[in-house]
């Protein structure tokens, strides 16, 4: 009995609290977003609102047997978990049923269940489980390709699912790994990998090549000590670019791909030939890799872009000002902003959206579901669902700290990262700051693989933490 109550003690209630309120609201947003006369009842199971509390309900139940479970379970088994993961992921390939222009649901009978969500728990124990072994050094080559691998099968398989919003959940362990030693300037390779990738799409390839010399110029500017050997650096890269330039007018070299490619052999052979030559290796490395990862963004981004649909081009050139069209691409985002930008200070009051009410947003109880809240509730309203999405993201965060086992700080980062990452893109989608891929806004969304995912991601992480003092390590 005093086991039990003080099990019962070591439960964080606040995040549970927490937890229930988002669930609560979100429902209520959900019955506003799809409101309809004839099925008036919120309890109405015919229509997403009464189904969303369905799974509410078996949510809930599948919270409570998380918290009877031993917190042993998930850490011995956290790799069986994932690689049952990836073998429903496979699975959904062969099996699935196309929906939208992505084969990732199984549909059993009414009921359709999307693998993709249940990925990110599972990869989240894996990485916990990798991370926290003992000897396991965040900056070694062999640990960083092995976590590498462990987001890129899942990723990787999402992806040809034709699932790219999905996907791009996992770029958010990025955060885990510089929370657990990542050094600082890999994480800032990682962004400026990301700008480069943007502004390729933006810019002429001269003008990108232009950049990632400039940036190579300030690095080797910031570790060379020797100013005349730095002089002699830049003469020699100068003749290298009008070089370039050479080239590509003798053979008439004309796309983008073909530039950045002859780039890369030359920053990277003649400057690694060059300081092998000088034997001065401490830094030179790192510049290398910081250089040649920004070609390969500013190459991959051509055949990247590619691969994407139609309707998602369309979605990053409106985003990025390449194409103005508010009545195709644009038209999702364009409407959204009209709803929330209605709502002024206060809202117009629950079920008075006249843009959620006409459906003028589409999806507007999934991926758009913040525009009701923002046409409705107005920018109070708006200012307390992130404030409080906010807060739980970093209850969570705190909860993480005081754990004493590696596997709880590290998967508690995961699923602060996780939502993070979700609230941010999201909400950023629906207001014109983020391009649409398609991801749910946690806890308000309609649909229950996303539901059911989050829960068992949180409770998993609440039911190691309520074990938290039975840790001695």
């Amino acid at each position: 009995m005093n086991r039990q109550s003080e099990f019962l003690k070591n439960i964080d209630w606040l995040s549970i609290f927490m937890y229930t309120v988002l669930i609560f609201m979100g429902w209520i947003n959900i019955y506003a977003a799809v409101y309809n006369d004839n099925h008036s009842s919120i309890f109405d199971i015919t229509q997403s609102y009464g189904k969303q509390l369905l799974w509410i309900g078996t949510a809930s139940v599948l919270a409570f047997f998380i918290m009877l479970t031993d917190s042993k379970f998930f850490t011995a088994f956290s790799v069986i978990i994932y690689g049952l993961t990836i073998g429903i992921l496979v699975a959904v390939l062969f099996l699935g049923v196309e929906s939208k222009g992505a084969r990732s649901w199984f549909e059993l009978g009414s009921i359709r269940i999307q693998p993709a969500e249940f990925g990110k728990f599972a990869t989240c124990l894996a990485v916990a489980n990798i991370m926290s072994r003992h000897g396991f050094k965040i900056m070694r080559l062999s640990s960083l390709c092995l976590l590498g691998l462990i987001l890129a099968i899942p990723a990787g398989l999402i992806i040809l699912q034709n699932d790219t919003g999905s996907a791009l959940v996992y770029s958010s362990f990025i955060l885990v790994m510089y929370r657990e030693g990542l050094h600082g300037s890999l994480l800032l390779l990682c962004f400026i990998t990301v700008a480069i990738f943007i502004f390729t799409l933006l810019y002429p390839p001269i003008a990108v090549l232009s950049l990632i010399i400039g940036g190579t110029l300030i690095a080797f500017l910031y570790y060379r000590q020797n100013k005349q050997e730095f002089y002699r650096l830049v003469v020699f890269l100068t003749g290298c670019f009008l070089f370039l330039l050479f080239l590509r007018w003798l053979f008439e070299w004309q796309t983008p791909t073909d530039h950045l490619l002859l780039y890369a052999y030359l920053v990277t052979g003649i400057l690694g030939i060059y300081f092998i030559y000088k034997r001065r290796m401490k830094h030179i490395i790192w510049v290398l890799l910081a250089s040649w990862m920004c070609i390969v963004a500013s190459v991959g981004v051509h055949y990247a872009f590619d691969k994407l649909q139609p309707h998602q081009k369309d979605r990053i050139n409106n985003l990025l000002g390449i194409e103005a069209d508010p009545t195709g691409a644009g038209y999702n985002v364009n409407q959204s902003k009209i709803a929330i930008g209605s709502g002024g200070l206060a809202g117009k009051g629950f079920l008075q959206g006249t843009q959620t009410k006409f459906n003028f947003v589409p999806e507007q109880s999934t991926d758009f579901i913040f525009c009701t809240v923002g046409e409705e509730w107005g920018f109070l309203g708006t200012a307390i669902v992130i404030g409080l999405l906010l807060a739980f993201i970093l209850r969570i965060i705190y909860l993480a700290e005081r754990q004493r086992s590696d596997f709880s700080r590290i998967y508690g980062y995961g699923v602060a990262s996780i939502l993070f990452f979700h609230v941010a893109i999201n909400i950023g989608m629906t207001i014109g700051l983020a391009p649409v891929i398609g991801i749910p806004l946690p806890f308000f969304s309609y649909g229950g693989s996303s539901l059911w995912a989050f829960t068992i991601l949180i409770f998993i992480f609440l039911r190691l933490d309520a074990n938290r003092l039975q840790v001695f390590s």
